[in-house]
């Protein structure tokens, strides 16, 4: 025990104990041993109260994520670097890469080289200046998966008040842009059956107003199509 410290149980004069430290040291020649006490009672009331701390902030953390991982849309949360800090679950779905793939890297990871070069600028710009182009908006883009496969999406970023960090929201519009081009397509195919009608062809709203004409019907009145369309 010469010459260590060691942690110890220490009792009081009314029976009461407390933890300490307990250091022992040889005087050289005078064959005496000296005996050093620090009381811990604060360090460790300071110990368990930052423990209770840390497991309040894990728990905290953890439903945030669990709220997180729920969402239908893949969630990023990057840094001013634009390094991603987090990721949900749906975004380990639509993209490929697991979280621990995530965490660390560039958001730009997802996006096609054409629109990840502006992408920095962009949030490079809004840090510097404080103008927003894309902070506070959405817009469509294409994104990138792990295996190199790309597809369209709606992108939101929002910044975080007094954090610095910035979230970004990604919904897949891949099921609503195939029935977008399926709605067009039996349009369009809808025209060329009109147009193929011998007979003058008008479809009018409960208004009264002209939606769509044949072309028999601008070859019998004189109108073109475009003068048509909206007129009573």
């Amino acid at each position: 025990m010469i010459g260590t410290q060691r942690e110890v149980t220490a009792c009081r004069k009314d029976g009461t104990t407390f933890p300490c430290v307990l250091g022992l040291s040889e005087t050289p020649q005078s064959g005496m041993i000296c005996g050093f006490i620090r009381d811990l009672t604060k360090d460790k009331a300071a110990q368990a109260a930052m423990m209770t701390k840390n497991r309040e902030l894990q728990m905290h953390q953890n439903l945030i994520m669990s709220i997180l991982d729920a969402s239908f849309h893949a969630l990023f949360v990057i840094n001013e670097q634009c390094i991603i800090q987090m990721v949900n679950a749906k975004s380990v779905d639509v993209f490929g890469w697991t979280k621990e793939e995530f965490i660390g890297q560039n958001i730009k990871m997802i996006m096609p080289p054409a629109i990840a070069d502006s992408h920095d600028s962009y949030v490079k710009h809004y840090l510097d200046t404080g103008i927003k182009k894309m902070i506070g908006t959405l817009r469509e883009v294409t994104a990138y998966r792990k295996d190199g496969s790309t597809f369209p999406c709606r992108l939101g970023l929002a910044e975080t008040k007094e954090s610095g960090l910035i979230c970004g929201f990604i919904h897949d519009l891949t099921e609503e842009k195939a029935a977008e081009a399926e709605i067009l397509a039996k349009k369009r195919l809808a025209e060329k059956i009109i147009d193929a009608a011998f007979d003058s062809l008008f479809v009018i709203s409960e208004r009264g107003i002209i939606e769509m004409v044949n072309r028999a019907s601008t070859t019998v009145f004189g109108w073109s199509q475009e003068e048509f369309i909206g007129q009573n």
